[in-house]
């Protein structure tokens, strides 16, 4: 058994002692992330997403690695997606030093009809759009808590300047017409691995036109990148009551 192996099933072992028993609503997670990985075969180049779903897509790669001979390069979107990554066994690379990735699979905080999506719960948006805008295929994993009707019910996250961010708030109040506030953890602003700040738009369900609202937002100076990702999944891997599910947007590049 080589080093790697001895790595990842410590991390595996040690995964499993944390959480010997899981809620219906982590089962989901993992059946998903895991069914997930059929989109990736060797030799790929994969966006490795951040959240509490896509975790167990990067375990199961790692998994597949060490087990089943599978041979891929990651772009983590994260710094946490980096050290899970780098823990099981996943070779990384920076994504300005290759020519592109061939999917992305990531989380997601809501999905409509569209096939149009929220992120940024994590506070990784900035990364997860970069990485998701170099891809040929973003698979989103979820479970079916994350489909609705209509985009907003999920506060919208909008990753602002810390310069003036207070004014960029209340820019973004007047523009948006709803309660915007800044992310905080415990008595200070969550600080995004870019630096950065991330401001919540409670606007609720009511985003009809996400591309519209995009284009909105990020004309406002101090916003760096808002959580709409707009015509950029292709697959929604979906785990509810009738097990895991596989949507595929009619108008995307996976089928």
């Amino acid at each position: 058994m080589g080093k790697t192996d001895v790595m990842l099933g410590t991390m595996l072992k040690d995964f499993s002692h944390r959480t010997p028993v899981m809620t219906d609503v982590e089962t989901l997670k993992r059946d998903a992330g895991i069914a997930a990985c059929a989109y990736v075969s060797s030799g790929m180049k994969v966006g490795l997403g951040t959240g509490s779903t896509v975790k167990y897509t990067v375990i199961e790669l790692g998994r597949m690695m060490a087990e089943e001979g599978l041979e891929i390069v990651g772009v983590p979107t994260s710094l946490a997606t980096e050290k899970l990554a780098t823990e099981v066994g996943i070779p990384l690379v920076k994504l300005s030093e290759i020519d592109g990735l061939d999917v992305v699979i990531d989380g997601a905080d809501e999905y409509d009809p569209q096939f149009q999506l929220i992120k940024g719960g994590g506070a990784a948006l900035l990364r997860e759009k970069i990485v998701a805008q170099e891809s040929s295929g973003m698979v989103v994993v979820a479970d079916d808590r994350k489909r609705v009707d209509t985009l907003g019910a999920f506060p919208l996250p909008i990753e602002v300047t810390p310069f003036a961010h207070q004014a960029t708030i209340r820019v973004l109040g007047r523009v948006l017409n709803c309660r915007v506030n800044c992310r905080m953890s415990g008595d200070h602003p969550v600080i995004t691995d870019n630096g950065n700040m991330i401001a919540d738009a409670h606007c609720g369900p009511t985003i009809q036109d996400p591309v519209a609202m995009e284009k909105e937002i990020l004309n406002i100076a101090g916003v760096v990148q808002v959580g709409l990702f707009n015509n950029m999944c292709d697959v929604v891997v979906l785990a509810g009551a009738n097990g895991v599910e596989t949507f595929v947007n009619p108008n995307g590049r996976l089928k």
